[in-house]
């Protein structure tokens, strides 16, 4: 009788174990297809949810929001987009996934893959020999109406040599509708035939030849293409374009040629920090602001040459919306302490700080890990930098104009022309 009822009872206890075991397959097979596993999106959301500078997430109910967009994500082709449209509720700069699929990821991976060695270790399939390479024209795309235009050019790049300008409409590539990675897979170092419209009226075919960038080097490189000297009513103005500013190198590579190399001369400087990427150390306007003795050499030619640690002539600053981070704190430093004008437009607003996180598909994730206050007080995120002069640019059709450049070069002249000129 009682191995009975034990029988008994283990029969039952069997049942119970295959129901419950097929009533969760059930559920695994039936329910929706939020609760599958998404690699990319739940690293996603757990790296912001471990790691965003606020912990009440700006007033967004996080959780929520990670519900919300799961499913859409699960759903969609276009993952990325649905992840960036999330990650934008939070309403923070530095906060945004990039994929190989654009120039931005290779440029933001430049300033943190030599930093990190993690992402070393991370990638070294996708980057065997550890240069961070795509192959593109060396521009900065503007979206408007559905329409393409360049919006800045690095200096001595491919679509610089080709005659493109800024304010060129893209129309094709290759015959086929332009995208700034897939366009010219494969084609380094091969000619590629574009159909740009340089105004609203006409259209012409360019025929450029792309070239690999490697995000690590192309900003310094592009720096030093940059370089020039304006000859300007009997007075010489020096000219820099600081595209990125996230690294020493930068910084050496001014300080070197205001000093020693082709700028030295210049009777003014103007300092072009739009577009790009930020990360000035604190100490980057220490040049304009620091003193120190000169130092003269006179060799046996009797010659003198003398070397400074300073930058004591005019100086102007040129930003607009695309300068963003360190580069604003840069122009907000020129303002406050009165180093020279600042001319263009406002400044991106986007000052908070950064960090990459590699996500399981190698895409990258930048995540607002700070919140930032400049002089203790001062919030520059939302808020940006208003120029003392300001310029605006609409590129579309520009033809190449730039007048902001121009308009600081004419306030460098002003300067030099009435020294307590505040403008």
């Amino acid at each position: 009788m009682v191995f009975r009822r034990e029988k008994i009872w283990l029969q039952g206890l069997l049942i119970m174990l295959v129901v419950s075991l097929s009533f969760g397959l059930l559920q695994r097979l039936t329910s929706p297809v939020a609760s599958q596993p998404q690699p990319l999106f739940d690293a996603v959301w757990e790296t912001v949810n471990d790691n965003f500078y606020d912990p009440d997430f700006n007033g967004v109910d996080w959780s929520a929001l990670g519900e919300q967009y799961r499913p859409q994500v699960a759903a969609s082709e276009e993952k990325a987009t649905l992840i960036n449209q999330m990650l934008s509720q939070l309403n923070t700069s530095h906060t945004h996934l990039y994929t190989p699929d654009e120039p931005a990821y290779y440029q933001l991976l430049g300033i943190f893959y030599p930093r990190i060695s993690e992402f070393k270790t991370r990638l070294a399939d996708r980057f065997p020999e550890g240069k961070l390479e795509y192959t593109g024209l060396g521009i900065v795309t503007h979206e408007k109406a559905g329409n393409t235009f360049i919006k800045a050019i690095f200096d001595g790049g491919s679509a610089d040599k080709a005659g493109l300008k800024v304010g060129d409409q893209i129309l094709s590539v290759a015959g086929e509708p332009f995208h700034p990675i897939r366009s010219f897979l494969g084609q380094a170092g091969r000619p590629v035939q574009m159909q740009v419209r340089p105004n609203g009226n006409s259209q012409k075919a360019v025929t450029v030849t792309p070239r690999l960038y490697d995000g690590i080097t192309m900003f310094l490189e592009a720096m030093d293409n940059s370089i020039e000297v304006i000859q300007k009513a009997g007075k010489q103005i020096g000219y820099v374009h600081i595209w990125s500013y996230a690294g020493d190198q930068y910084q050496e590579k001014l300080e070197n040629e205001l000093f020693y190399g082709r700028l030295k001369d210049a009777d003014a400087l103007v300092l072009d920090l739009r577009d790009g990427w930020g990360g000035a150390p604190l100490t980057a306007l220490n040049v304009y602001t620091a003193r120190g003795p000169s130092l003269t050499n006179i060799g046996r030619d009797r010659t003198p040459v003398t070397y400074r640690s300073q930058w004591n002539k005019p100086v102007v600053m040129l930003v607009n919306g695309g300068s963003r981070s360190a580069k604003e704190i840069l122009a907000y430093g020129f303002q406050q302490y009165d180093i020279g004008p600042v001319v263009g437009t406002t400044t991106a607003g986007a000052v908070t700080a950064g960090r990459a996180f590699i996500m399981p598909d190698d895409s990258l994730l930048y995540v607002a890990v700070a919140d930032v206050y400049v002089d203790e007080t001062i919030r520059l995120e939302g808020v940006g930098v208003t120029p003392d002069v300001t310029v605006p640019f609409p590129v579309e059709y520009a033809q190449g104009a730039d007048p902001q450049k121009e308009r600081a070069i004419a306030t460098a002249l002003d300067r030099l022309n009435n020294p307590s000129a505040k403008q």
